[in-house]
Protein backbone atom coordinates (compact mmCIF):
# COMPACT_ATOMS: atom_id res chain seq x y z
CA UNK A 1 0.00 0.00 0.00
CA UNK A 2 1.78 3.30 -1.15
CA UNK A 3 0.64 5.13 2.45
CA UNK A 4 1.33 9.14 1.81
CA UNK A 5 4.66 8.37 3.76
CA UNK A 6 6.28 6.20 1.12
CA UNK A 7 5.35 9.33 -1.56
CA UNK A 8 7.96 11.82 -1.95
CA UNK A 9 4.77 14.31 -2.43
CA UNK A 10 2.17 13.61 0.32
CA UNK A 11 -0.33 15.24 -1.20
CA UNK A 12 -0.40 13.16 -4.55
CA UNK A 13 -2.46 10.42 -2.38
CA UNK A 14 -5.99 11.80 -3.12
CA UNK A 15 -9.05 10.02 -2.01
CA UNK A 16 -11.93 12.46 -2.63
CA UNK A 17 -12.99 13.70 -5.97
CA UNK A 18 -12.57 17.36 -7.19
CA UNK A 19 -15.41 19.60 -8.58
CA UNK A 20 -14.76 23.10 -9.32
CA UNK A 21 -11.44 23.04 -7.63
CA UNK A 22 -12.88 21.76 -4.07
CA UNK A 23 -11.76 18.13 -2.89
CA UNK A 24 -15.91 16.86 -2.07
CA UNK A 25 -16.80 13.90 -0.23
CA UNK A 26 -20.69 12.14 -1.26
CA UNK A 27 -23.27 14.24 0.11
CA UNK A 28 -24.48 10.88 1.95
CA UNK A 29 -21.35 9.68 3.14
CA UNK A 30 -20.80 6.07 0.89
CA UNK A 31 -17.55 4.90 -0.53
CA UNK A 32 -16.50 2.26 -2.72
CA UNK A 33 -12.78 0.17 -1.82
CA UNK A 34 -9.84 0.26 -3.66
CA UNK A 35 -7.89 -2.77 -3.75
CA UNK A 36 -4.17 -4.17 -4.20
CA UNK A 37 -4.29 -6.58 -6.87
CA UNK A 38 -0.97 -8.13 -5.59
CA UNK A 39 -2.80 -8.28 -2.19
CA UNK A 40 -6.39 -8.26 -2.18
CA UNK A 41 -6.11 -5.70 0.73
CA UNK A 42 -7.97 -2.57 0.67
CA UNK A 43 -5.49 0.44 -0.01
CA UNK A 44 -8.03 3.24 0.52
CA UNK A 45 -11.81 4.43 -0.48
CA UNK A 46 -13.04 6.86 -2.70
CA UNK A 47 -16.43 8.70 -2.44
CA UNK A 48 -19.41 7.27 -4.43
CA UNK A 49 -20.74 10.19 -5.72
CA UNK A 50 -24.33 10.12 -7.17
CA UNK A 51 -26.75 11.42 -9.90
CA UNK A 52 -26.33 14.94 -8.15
CA UNK A 53 -23.11 15.09 -7.15
CA UNK A 54 -22.15 14.54 -10.89
CA UNK A 55 -25.02 17.15 -12.08
CA UNK A 56 -22.90 19.70 -9.70
CA UNK A 57 -19.97 18.98 -11.27
CA UNK A 58 -21.22 19.29 -14.71
CA UNK A 59 -22.97 23.02 -13.79
CA UNK A 60 -19.77 24.04 -12.76
CA UNK A 61 -17.68 22.67 -15.65
CA UNK A 62 -20.28 24.88 -17.74
CA UNK A 63 -19.67 27.86 -16.18
CA UNK A 64 -15.61 27.38 -16.25
CA UNK A 65 -15.69 26.46 -19.76
CA UNK A 66 -17.22 29.83 -20.93
CA UNK A 67 -14.50 31.45 -19.66
CA UNK A 68 -11.66 29.26 -20.35
CA UNK A 69 -12.90 29.02 -24.46
CA UNK A 70 -11.87 32.74 -24.48
CA UNK A 71 -8.43 32.07 -22.93
CA UNK A 72 -6.01 32.46 -25.89
CA UNK A 73 -4.81 29.30 -27.45
CA UNK A 74 -0.86 29.75 -26.24
CA UNK A 75 -1.97 30.04 -22.52
CA UNK A 76 -3.88 27.20 -22.48
CA UNK A 77 -0.68 25.15 -23.76
CA UNK A 78 1.23 26.85 -21.11
CA UNK A 79 -0.81 24.97 -18.96
CA UNK A 80 -1.46 21.39 -20.49
CA UNK A 81 2.76 22.28 -20.96
CA UNK A 82 3.31 22.75 -16.84
CA UNK A 83 1.32 19.89 -16.48
CA UNK A 84 2.92 17.85 -18.68
CA UNK A 85 6.45 18.84 -16.84
CA UNK A 86 4.98 18.13 -13.31
CA UNK A 87 3.71 14.58 -14.18
CA UNK A 88 7.15 14.03 -15.60
CA UNK A 89 8.34 15.30 -12.21
CA UNK A 90 6.49 13.38 -9.97
CA UNK A 91 6.84 10.00 -12.18
CA UNK A 92 7.87 7.95 -9.29
CA UNK A 93 5.23 9.15 -7.10
CA UNK A 94 2.42 8.92 -9.76
CA UNK A 95 3.53 5.38 -11.17
CA UNK A 96 3.80 4.05 -7.24
CA UNK A 97 -0.12 5.10 -6.58
CA UNK A 98 -0.69 3.55 -9.96
CA UNK A 99 0.78 0.28 -9.24
CA UNK A 100 -0.07 -0.22 -6.02
CA UNK A 101 -3.38 0.11 -7.27
CA UNK A 102 -3.48 -1.78 -10.85
CA UNK A 103 -0.61 -4.19 -10.18
CA UNK A 104 1.20 -2.95 -12.99
CA UNK A 105 5.40 -3.84 -13.17
CA UNK A 106 7.23 -1.10 -11.92
CA UNK A 107 8.73 -0.10 -15.41
CA UNK A 108 5.52 0.03 -17.10
CA UNK A 109 3.62 2.24 -14.20
CA UNK A 110 6.54 4.72 -15.03
CA UNK A 111 6.33 4.80 -18.88
CA UNK A 112 2.92 4.82 -18.53
CA UNK A 113 3.21 8.35 -16.38
CA UNK A 114 5.58 9.58 -19.16
CA UNK A 115 3.12 7.89 -22.21
CA UNK A 116 0.16 10.42 -20.74
CA UNK A 117 2.46 13.11 -20.33
CA UNK A 118 3.08 12.86 -24.07
CA UNK A 119 -0.34 13.46 -24.66
CA UNK A 120 -0.64 16.84 -22.51
CA UNK A 121 2.78 17.97 -24.69
CA UNK A 122 1.28 17.05 -28.30
CA UNK A 123 -1.73 18.47 -27.64
CA UNK A 124 -0.64 21.62 -26.32
CA UNK A 125 1.31 21.83 -29.36
CA UNK A 126 -2.21 21.41 -31.24
CA UNK A 127 -3.69 24.16 -29.27
CA UNK A 128 -2.24 26.54 -31.44
CA UNK A 129 -3.11 25.22 -34.70
CA UNK A 130 -6.72 24.34 -34.17
CA UNK A 131 -7.31 26.10 -37.56
CA UNK A 132 -10.70 27.28 -39.45
CA UNK A 133 -10.94 27.92 -43.19
CA UNK A 134 -11.04 30.63 -45.70
CA UNK A 135 -13.29 29.26 -48.24
CA UNK A 136 -13.31 30.18 -52.31
CA UNK A 137 -16.34 32.88 -52.37
CA UNK A 138 -19.93 31.44 -54.44
CA UNK A 139 -20.81 35.34 -54.45
CA UNK A 140 -18.37 38.57 -55.31
CA UNK A 141 -20.16 40.46 -52.21
CA UNK A 142 -19.68 37.67 -49.97
CA UNK A 143 -16.29 35.87 -47.88
CA UNK A 144 -17.12 31.98 -46.86
CA UNK A 145 -15.28 31.81 -43.14
CA UNK A 146 -15.45 28.28 -41.08
CA UNK A 147 -14.69 28.61 -37.73
CA UNK A 148 -13.55 25.90 -35.53
CA UNK A 149 -14.73 25.72 -32.17
CA UNK A 150 -14.81 23.77 -28.65
CA UNK A 151 -17.78 21.39 -28.65
CA UNK A 152 -18.68 22.56 -25.05
CA UNK A 153 -18.38 20.30 -21.55
CA UNK A 154 -16.63 16.69 -22.29
CA UNK A 155 -17.33 14.18 -20.48
CA UNK A 156 -14.76 11.25 -20.30
CA UNK A 157 -15.08 7.98 -18.96
CA UNK A 158 -11.50 5.80 -18.48
CA UNK A 159 -10.34 2.17 -18.20
CA UNK A 160 -8.84 1.04 -15.29
CA UNK A 161 -5.60 -0.77 -17.91
CA UNK A 162 -4.48 2.49 -18.38
CA UNK A 163 -5.26 5.18 -15.66
CA UNK A 164 -3.22 7.78 -16.59
CA UNK A 165 -2.88 7.59 -20.11
CA UNK A 166 -6.02 7.44 -21.22
CA UNK A 167 -6.77 10.62 -19.08
CA UNK A 168 -3.80 12.31 -20.62
CA UNK A 169 -5.33 11.49 -24.54
CA UNK A 170 -8.54 12.53 -23.78
CA UNK A 171 -7.69 15.64 -21.75
CA UNK A 172 -5.46 17.06 -23.43
CA UNK A 173 -7.14 17.62 -26.80
CA UNK A 174 -10.48 18.64 -24.43
CA UNK A 175 -8.41 21.85 -23.08
CA UNK A 176 -6.43 22.54 -25.58
CA UNK A 177 -9.39 23.59 -27.93
CA UNK A 178 -10.97 25.13 -25.00
CA UNK A 179 -13.70 22.64 -23.69
CA UNK A 180 -14.41 21.59 -20.09
CA UNK A 181 -14.16 18.59 -18.86
CA UNK A 182 -15.96 15.39 -16.02
CA UNK A 183 -13.62 12.70 -16.04
CA UNK A 184 -15.25 9.40 -14.46
CA UNK A 185 -12.47 7.05 -13.51
CA UNK A 186 -12.92 3.47 -13.57
CA UNK A 187 -13.70 2.35 -9.64
CA UNK A 188 -10.99 -0.50 -9.86
CA UNK A 189 -8.08 2.78 -10.29
CA UNK A 190 -9.58 5.79 -9.30
CA UNK A 191 -6.25 6.95 -7.09
CA UNK A 192 -4.40 7.52 -10.21
CA UNK A 193 -6.98 10.30 -11.39
CA UNK A 194 -7.08 12.02 -8.35
CA UNK A 195 -3.13 12.35 -8.60
CA UNK A 196 -3.29 13.82 -11.97
CA UNK A 197 -6.20 16.22 -11.28
CA UNK A 198 -3.42 17.45 -8.27
CA UNK A 199 -0.98 17.76 -10.29
CA UNK A 200 -3.62 19.59 -12.75
CA UNK A 201 -4.06 22.08 -10.22
CA UNK A 202 -0.86 23.13 -9.44
CA UNK A 203 -0.13 23.39 -13.59
CA UNK A 204 -3.20 26.27 -13.72
CA UNK A 205 -6.39 24.37 -14.90
CA UNK A 206 -8.94 26.70 -13.61
CA UNK A 207 -11.09 25.56 -10.90
CA UNK A 208 -13.78 23.55 -12.59
CA UNK A 209 -12.28 23.06 -16.19
CA UNK A 210 -11.12 19.44 -14.78
CA UNK A 211 -13.10 17.67 -12.89
CA UNK A 212 -12.87 13.91 -11.48
CA UNK A 213 -15.74 11.97 -10.00
CA UNK A 214 -15.99 8.42 -8.70
CA UNK A 215 -18.47 5.82 -7.86
CA UNK A 216 -20.40 3.29 -9.34
CA UNK A 217 -20.51 3.66 -13.72
CA UNK A 218 -24.25 3.22 -13.91
CA UNK A 219 -25.87 6.36 -12.25
CA UNK A 220 -22.89 7.75 -13.11
CA UNK A 221 -22.98 7.34 -16.35
CA UNK A 222 -26.28 8.11 -17.00
CA UNK A 223 -26.08 11.48 -15.99
CA UNK A 224 -23.46 12.29 -18.36
CA UNK A 225 -25.27 11.10 -20.91
CA UNK A 226 -28.35 12.62 -20.20
CA UNK A 227 -27.50 15.89 -18.97
CA UNK A 228 -27.90 18.56 -21.98
CA UNK A 229 -25.25 20.90 -20.91
CA UNK A 230 -22.99 17.63 -21.64
CA UNK A 231 -21.92 18.08 -25.55
CA UNK A 232 -19.50 14.99 -26.44
CA UNK A 233 -18.77 11.74 -24.43
CA UNK A 234 -15.48 9.81 -24.72
CA UNK A 235 -15.72 6.34 -23.33
CA UNK A 236 -12.90 3.51 -23.42
CA UNK A 237 -13.88 0.46 -22.42
CA UNK A 238 -15.76 -2.38 -23.64
CA UNK A 239 -18.22 -3.06 -26.67
CA UNK A 240 -21.19 -3.76 -24.71
CA UNK A 241 -21.03 -0.67 -22.21
CA UNK A 242 -19.97 1.60 -25.03
CA UNK A 243 -23.25 0.46 -27.03
CA UNK A 244 -25.10 1.13 -24.14
CA UNK A 245 -23.88 4.36 -24.02
CA UNK A 246 -24.16 5.47 -27.60
CA UNK A 247 -28.23 4.72 -26.92
CA UNK A 248 -28.28 6.98 -24.10
CA UNK A 249 -26.00 9.54 -25.66
CA UNK A 250 -28.63 9.60 -28.45
CA UNK A 251 -31.50 11.12 -27.16
CA UNK A 252 -29.67 14.89 -27.18
CA UNK A 253 -27.56 13.71 -30.31
CA UNK A 254 -24.12 13.92 -28.37
CA UNK A 255 -20.91 13.82 -29.94
CA UNK A 256 -19.91 10.73 -29.23
CA UNK A 257 -15.81 9.15 -29.56
CA UNK A 258 -15.89 5.11 -28.24
CA UNK A 259 -12.37 2.87 -28.42
CA UNK A 260 -13.96 -0.43 -27.42
CA UNK A 261 -13.38 -3.91 -27.41
CA UNK A 262 -10.67 -5.89 -29.66
CA UNK A 263 -9.66 -9.12 -30.73
CA UNK A 264 -6.48 -8.31 -32.63
CA UNK A 265 -5.02 -11.06 -34.95
CA UNK A 266 -0.80 -11.36 -34.92
CA UNK A 267 0.47 -13.38 -37.92
CA UNK A 268 3.62 -14.22 -39.12
CA UNK A 269 4.30 -14.76 -42.46
CA UNK A 270 6.30 -17.82 -43.37
CA UNK A 271 9.57 -15.03 -44.50
CA UNK A 272 9.13 -13.15 -41.34
CA UNK A 273 11.90 -12.43 -38.98
CA UNK A 274 11.29 -14.90 -36.39
CA UNK A 275 13.07 -13.11 -33.92
CA UNK A 276 11.85 -9.56 -34.34
CA UNK A 277 7.94 -11.72 -34.67
CA UNK A 278 8.94 -12.68 -31.27
CA UNK A 279 9.81 -9.65 -29.98
CA UNK A 280 7.00 -8.16 -31.08
CA UNK A 281 4.64 -10.52 -29.41
CA UNK A 282 6.19 -10.08 -25.90
CA UNK A 283 5.32 -6.32 -26.21
CA UNK A 284 1.85 -6.74 -28.26
CA UNK A 285 0.55 -9.74 -26.04
CA UNK A 286 2.75 -9.79 -23.00
CA UNK A 287 2.79 -5.81 -21.80
CA UNK A 288 0.38 -5.08 -19.25
CA UNK A 289 0.16 -8.51 -18.39
CA UNK A 290 -2.57 -8.95 -21.54
CA UNK A 291 -4.74 -6.73 -19.69
CA UNK A 292 -4.67 -4.21 -23.05
CA UNK A 293 -7.30 -3.91 -25.98
CA UNK A 294 -4.76 -3.95 -28.81
CA UNK A 295 -3.16 -7.28 -27.10
CA UNK A 296 -2.44 -9.58 -29.60
CA UNK A 297 -5.14 -12.33 -28.79
CA UNK A 298 -5.01 -14.30 -31.76
CA UNK A 299 -1.16 -16.12 -33.20
CA UNK A 300 -1.51 -17.34 -36.80
CA UNK A 301 1.50 -18.63 -38.13
CA UNK A 302 2.41 -20.35 -41.26
CA UNK A 303 2.29 -23.77 -41.00
CA UNK A 304 6.05 -23.94 -42.10
CA UNK A 305 7.85 -21.84 -39.52
CA UNK A 306 5.16 -22.38 -36.26
CA UNK A 307 7.57 -24.82 -34.47
CA UNK A 308 10.60 -22.37 -34.58
CA UNK A 309 8.53 -19.92 -34.03
CA UNK A 310 6.46 -21.78 -31.03
CA UNK A 311 10.54 -22.87 -29.67
CA UNK A 312 11.44 -18.99 -29.60
CA UNK A 313 8.35 -17.77 -28.09
CA UNK A 314 8.50 -20.30 -25.52
CA UNK A 315 11.87 -19.11 -24.34
CA UNK A 316 11.74 -15.43 -23.93
CA UNK A 317 8.33 -15.71 -22.46
CA UNK A 318 9.87 -18.20 -19.73
CA UNK A 319 12.18 -15.51 -18.81
CA UNK A 320 9.20 -13.41 -17.67
CA UNK A 321 9.40 -13.07 -14.21
CA UNK A 322 6.03 -12.52 -12.30
CA UNK A 323 5.31 -10.18 -9.14
CA UNK A 324 4.13 -7.20 -7.94
CA UNK A 325 5.00 -3.66 -8.59
CA UNK A 326 7.63 -2.91 -6.53
CA UNK A 327 9.07 -6.58 -6.85
CA UNK A 328 12.87 -6.13 -8.53
CA UNK A 329 13.03 -7.84 -12.34
CA UNK A 330 9.00 -8.46 -12.63
CA UNK A 331 7.85 -8.07 -15.75
CA UNK A 332 3.96 -10.08 -14.87
CA UNK A 333 1.91 -8.18 -12.69
CA UNK A 334 -1.20 -9.60 -11.47
CA UNK A 335 -4.63 -9.36 -12.91
CA UNK A 336 -6.88 -6.63 -11.90
CA UNK A 337 -9.87 -8.83 -10.15
CA UNK A 338 -10.94 -12.31 -9.29
CA UNK A 339 -13.07 -11.85 -12.29
CA UNK A 340 -10.28 -11.71 -14.80
CA UNK A 341 -8.42 -14.35 -13.10
CA UNK A 342 -12.10 -16.77 -14.20
CA UNK A 343 -11.73 -15.34 -17.07
CA UNK A 344 -8.02 -16.28 -18.47
CA UNK A 345 -8.56 -20.09 -16.72
CA UNK A 346 -12.02 -20.48 -18.34
CA UNK A 347 -10.32 -19.40 -21.94
CA UNK A 348 -7.34 -21.59 -21.47
CA UNK A 349 -8.89 -24.37 -19.72
CA UNK A 350 -12.16 -24.33 -23.12
CA UNK A 351 -8.79 -24.22 -25.66
CA UNK A 352 -7.14 -27.46 -24.30
CA UNK A 353 -10.54 -28.73 -23.90
CA UNK A 354 -10.84 -28.30 -27.70
CA UNK A 355 -7.14 -30.04 -28.51
CA UNK A 356 -4.95 -26.98 -27.67
CA UNK A 357 -1.57 -27.93 -26.39
CA UNK A 358 -0.08 -26.01 -23.41
CA UNK A 359 3.73 -25.56 -24.07
CA UNK A 360 4.32 -23.47 -20.99
CA UNK A 361 2.30 -22.06 -18.27
CA UNK A 362 -1.64 -22.66 -17.94
CA UNK A 363 -2.43 -22.12 -14.58
CA UNK A 364 -2.45 -19.72 -11.85
CA UNK A 365 1.18 -18.78 -10.51
CA UNK A 366 2.44 -20.40 -7.11
CA UNK A 367 2.10 -16.73 -5.38
CA UNK A 368 -1.31 -17.57 -5.89
CA UNK A 369 -3.94 -14.39 -5.56
CA UNK A 370 -4.33 -12.82 -9.06
CA UNK A 371 -1.42 -13.90 -10.72
CA UNK A 372 -1.08 -15.95 -14.07
CA UNK A 373 1.56 -17.39 -15.20
CA UNK A 374 2.84 -16.95 -18.43
CA UNK A 375 1.20 -19.01 -21.05
CA UNK A 376 1.84 -20.01 -24.39
CA UNK A 377 -0.56 -22.95 -25.82
CA UNK A 378 -0.70 -24.09 -29.82
CA UNK A 379 -3.27 -25.39 -31.76
CA UNK A 380 -5.90 -23.09 -30.25
CA UNK A 381 -8.62 -23.74 -33.03
CA UNK A 382 -10.99 -20.46 -34.24
CA UNK A 383 -13.93 -21.07 -32.69
CA UNK A 384 -13.19 -21.42 -28.84
CA UNK A 385 -13.75 -18.60 -26.14
CA UNK A 386 -9.75 -17.51 -26.67
CA UNK A 387 -9.98 -16.96 -30.69
CA UNK A 388 -13.47 -15.15 -29.87
CA UNK A 389 -13.34 -12.71 -27.31
CA UNK A 390 -10.63 -10.44 -25.23
CA UNK A 391 -8.85 -12.98 -23.11
CA UNK A 392 -7.00 -10.05 -21.08
CA UNK A 393 -4.38 -12.19 -19.87
CA UNK A 394 -0.89 -13.18 -19.97
CA UNK A 395 -2.06 -16.23 -22.16
CA UNK A 396 -0.70 -16.33 -26.17
CA UNK A 397 -2.95 -18.94 -28.31
CA UNK A 398 -1.45 -20.04 -31.28
CA UNK A 399 -2.87 -21.29 -34.21
CA UNK A 400 -1.62 -21.93 -38.28
CA UNK A 401 -2.48 -21.08 -41.74
CA UNK A 402 -1.35 -22.46 -45.15
CA UNK A 403 -1.51 -19.54 -47.33
CA UNK A 404 -2.01 -15.40 -47.25
CA UNK A 405 -5.31 -15.37 -48.38
CA UNK A 406 -6.27 -17.64 -45.89
CA UNK A 407 -4.45 -15.76 -43.37
CA UNK A 408 -6.43 -12.09 -43.60
CA UNK A 409 -9.77 -14.08 -44.04
CA UNK A 410 -9.30 -15.37 -40.82
CA UNK A 411 -8.14 -12.24 -39.49
CA UNK A 412 -11.48 -10.81 -40.66
CA UNK A 413 -13.27 -13.15 -39.19
CA UNK A 414 -14.45 -11.01 -36.43
CA UNK A 415 -17.04 -7.98 -35.15
CA UNK A 416 -13.75 -6.64 -34.09
CA UNK A 417 -11.94 -4.13 -35.96
CA UNK A 418 -9.22 -2.67 -33.40
CA UNK A 419 -5.85 -3.17 -33.89
CA UNK A 420 -4.02 -6.09 -35.71
CA UNK A 421 -0.17 -7.42 -36.13
CA UNK A 422 1.68 -8.49 -39.07
CA UNK A 423 5.38 -9.77 -39.82
CA UNK A 424 6.77 -10.50 -43.65
CA UNK A 425 10.33 -9.23 -45.11
CA UNK A 426 8.12 -8.77 -48.67
CA UNK A 427 7.13 -5.18 -48.83
CA UNK A 428 4.24 -6.37 -51.37
CA UNK A 429 2.91 -9.47 -49.23
CA UNK A 430 3.25 -6.95 -46.20
CA UNK A 431 0.94 -4.34 -48.07
CA UNK A 432 -1.06 -6.57 -49.27
CA UNK A 433 -1.89 -7.96 -46.35
CA UNK A 434 -1.96 -4.12 -44.50
CA UNK A 435 -4.96 -3.56 -47.33
CA UNK A 436 -6.59 -6.87 -46.79
CA UNK A 437 -7.35 -6.54 -42.40
CA UNK A 438 -10.39 -4.82 -41.47
CA UNK A 439 -8.98 -2.60 -38.67
CA UNK A 440 -8.20 0.84 -37.83
CA UNK A 441 -4.53 0.23 -36.58
CA UNK A 442 -1.81 -2.38 -38.09
CA UNK A 443 1.54 -2.83 -36.95
CA UNK A 444 3.85 -3.89 -39.94
CA UNK A 445 6.62 -5.72 -38.51
CA UNK A 446 6.45 -3.83 -35.44
CA UNK A 447 4.25 -4.96 -32.05
CA UNK A 448 4.57 -1.79 -30.65
CA UNK A 449 1.71 0.96 -32.37
CA UNK A 450 0.69 3.74 -29.63
CA UNK A 451 2.19 7.10 -30.23
CA UNK A 452 0.36 10.37 -29.34
CA UNK A 453 1.14 11.36 -32.71
CA UNK A 454 -0.92 8.60 -34.30
CA UNK A 455 -4.55 8.50 -34.67
CA UNK A 456 -5.57 5.20 -32.21
CA UNK A 457 -9.06 3.86 -32.71
CA UNK A 458 -10.97 0.87 -34.48
CA UNK A 459 -13.63 0.03 -37.24
CA UNK A 460 -16.75 -2.13 -36.91
CA UNK A 461 -17.81 -2.65 -33.29
CA UNK A 462 -14.58 -1.26 -31.69
CA UNK A 463 -15.46 2.45 -31.76
CA UNK A 464 -16.20 5.21 -33.67
CA UNK A 465 -13.54 8.30 -33.68
CA UNK A 466 -9.70 8.55 -33.43
CA UNK A 467 -7.51 9.75 -30.33
CA UNK A 468 -4.08 10.85 -30.65
CA UNK A 469 -2.55 12.98 -33.43
CA UNK A 470 -3.59 15.97 -35.61
CA UNK A 471 -7.35 14.06 -35.85
CA UNK A 472 -7.78 13.98 -31.99
CA UNK A 473 -8.89 18.06 -31.93
CA UNK A 474 -11.33 17.55 -33.95
CA UNK A 475 -13.44 14.56 -31.62
CA UNK A 476 -13.75 17.80 -29.26
CA UNK A 477 -14.53 20.33 -32.03
CA UNK A 478 -17.49 21.65 -34.00
CA UNK A 479 -17.50 23.47 -37.67
CA UNK A 480 -19.44 26.90 -37.57
CA UNK A 481 -19.69 28.23 -41.01
CA UNK A 482 -20.10 31.86 -41.40
CA UNK A 483 -21.00 34.04 -44.71
CA UNK A 484 -20.17 37.53 -44.39
CA UNK A 485 -21.77 39.31 -46.98
CA UNK A 486 -22.62 42.93 -48.50
CA UNK A 487 -18.87 43.29 -49.38
CA UNK A 488 -19.55 45.32 -52.41
CA UNK A 489 -21.68 47.68 -50.63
Amino acid sequence: MPAPQQLKDEALFRTACLVGGDWIEADDGSTISVDDPATGDEIATVPSLGPVEVRRAIEVAAVAQRDWRRVTARERARVLHRWADLLTEHRDDVGLIMGTEHGKPWEEAKGEVDYAASFLEWFAEEAGRANGDVVPTFRSDSRVIVLREPVGVAAGITPWNFPAAMIGRKVGPALAVGCAMVVKPASQTPLTALALAELGRRAGVPDGVFNVVTGKAGPIGEELTSNPSVRKLSFTGSTEVGRTLMAQCAHHIMKVSLELGGNAPFIVFDDADLDAAVEGTLVAKFRNSGQTCIAANRILVHERVVDDYVDRLTKAVSGLEVGATTDPGAKIGPLIDDAAVDKVARHVEDAVGHGAEVVLGGSANERGGRFWDPTVLVGVKADTAMSCEETFGPVAGIDTFRDDEQAVRQANETPYGLASYVYSRDIGRLWRAVEGLEYGMVGANTGFISSPVAPFGGVKESGLGREGSVHGIDEYTELKYVCLGGLDR
